[in-house]
């Protein structure tokens, strides 16, 4: 008799996933791309994370609805896939997959403009260069992020907040009183409006990407039905009160949306209100931040493709393999490194659009399985809250339908192009679509929590 194939161990309570979530999320990355939001938006950054924030608790809400239906990892892909229809699921991670490819990009765009400001003579093509060879190498060696490691991150990365958000607090009380701390300018001002503020909320949606990905710990978690909702609106509601907070005060330090170099604005405002040596706290406390997140964001991007050729949805010989001397995909992690030289040509604010077109989408389409999953269960006679599973997914959708118009053209069309390549894998892996897509194997009978009891449906 051969022995049972292990199987993950339900170990993460509520607290862990939020942090979990959280770390994903780093929150620092606020003021990664402050001067961007500010710009587009004139000067109404902490309106651009309001909007951004409603968009995301309804689809979180969403979100947590499908894991509870479905405690299985896979995220977006499984829902759809699991309510719509294989081949929209398809799609779907196809679309995602695109986040995955161009995350680690934005990441290293990011840090390495914050680098070039604190060093201009380097130019930026060397910090990223850099950032790629050295991610590239650790990931082909596989070293992995420990939880450990990400707790103290998220602690690093709180107190570089915290004392961010302190010595402006200080520096508008020195400049214009207690009173000067009250202001409506961050979220209307005469040079922002409608549109600049949904444009800016549509690339202010970033900073957010992360609440959904620790669905993918939903068959390590202890009571996955009723912790794993509660853990996504914790952490979009948490991760956009840090983001409002953050820009507000900001905002209130450098009125307006014109910046020198709007990539790298932060570390001017740190350097005002905190001098050199605060300057170099912050520049440290982002750039480690940055390189951790583009570690983890490469190994994740190198495994989902290593997992989708393993399983016949990409090429098996090209990027289902590992290398026999590191135990690594490390095809996939040096395509990844190829796919973030792309960030030679780019700016921030195009590439953070790219990443946002594919979790849109990705958004819009969880909302629209609500929507399904309601109606199905309705003709099964199944009661649910009418108010979660229609309602709000209803807005969600609409919500962040919208938001993805509202992004850069050619991230638009960029995404479009990906999408109708990803059509054209389809066609080939179902041989004209007369078969269904292959998927990744997962048991959802050995992913549900039976040591806990089932919600009933009517409370669901």
């Amino acid at each position: 008799m051969s022995a049972p194939s292990p199987t993950l161990t339900r170990t993460l309570r509520l607290p862990s996933l939020v942090l979990f979530g959280l770390a994903y999320m780093t929150p620092l990355i606020v003021l990664g791309i402050f001067g961007v939001v500010a710009e587009v938006t004139g000067g109404a950054s902490a309106s651009a994370y309001l909007v951004a924030l409603v968009a995301m608790l309804f689809t979180a809400s969403s979100y947590g609805r499908m894991a509870a239906a479905y405690p299985v990892a896979g995220s977006a892909y499984t829902y759809v896939r699991r309510t719509i229809d294989s081949r929209v699921g398809f799609l779907v991670g196809w679309v995602v997959l695109l986040d995955y490819l161009f995350l680690p990009m934005v990441i290293w765009l990011i840090g390495a403009a914050y680098l070039e400001a604190q060093f201009p003579g380097v130019p930026a093509w060397v910090w990223i260069v850099g950032f790629i060879v050295v991610t590239s190498l650790l990931n082909i060696l596989g070293i992995k992020v420990a939880d450990r490691t990400n707790y103290l991150m998220m602690a690093f990365q709180v107190l570089v907040i915290g004392v961010f958000v302190a010595l402006s607090i200080g520096s508008v009380i020195a400049n214009e009183g207690a009173a000067g701390l009250v202001s409506s300018a961050p979220f209307a001002n005469p040079t922002s409006s409608f549109a600049t503020i949904t444009a800016g909320a549509a690339i202010a949606a970033y900073s957010f990407l992360g609440f959904d990905a620790v669905t993918t710990f939903t068959e390590e978690a202890i009571e996955p039905r009723k912790n794993m909702p509660r853990a996504i609106m914790l952490i979009a509601l948490i991760g956009g009160a840090v983001f409002i907070l953050v820009s507000y005060v900001t905002q209130l330090v450098r009125p307006g949306g014109e910046f020198a170099d709007a990539s790298s604005a932060a570390f001017d405002i740190a350097l005002q209100i905190g001098g050199n040596a605060f300057g170099a706290i912050f520049i440290a406390g982002l750039v480690i931040a940055q390189f951790a997140s583009g570690l983890a964001a490469q190994a994740s991007a190198a495994r989902l493709l290593y997992a989708m050729g393993r399983d016949g949805a990409l090429p098996r010989r090209v990027f289902g393999t590992l290398s026999a001397r590191f135990h690594s995909p490390v095809v996939n992690i040096a395509l990844i490194g190829i796919v973030g030289l792309v960030a030679l040509f780019l700016d921030v604010a195009t590439s953070t659009s790219f990443i946002n077109f594919g979790a849109f989408t990705a958004f819009t389409m969880v909302n629209v399985a609500v929507i399904v999953y309601y109606a199905k269960r309705r003709r099964e006679g199944e009661r649910l809250n009418p108010v979660l599973y229609l309602v709000v997914p209803i807005v969600g959708a609409i919500v962040t339908a919208y938001l993805l118009t509202q992004l850069d053209f050619n991230a638009i069309m960029l995404g479009v192009s990906w999408l109708a390549l990803g059509v054209i894998m389809l066609a080939l892996v179902t041989k004209g679509f007369r078969r269904l897509p292959p998927e990744l194997a997962v048991d959802e009978a050995d992913a549900v929590d039976t040591t806990a009891p089932a919600e009933p449906a009517a409370t669901r």
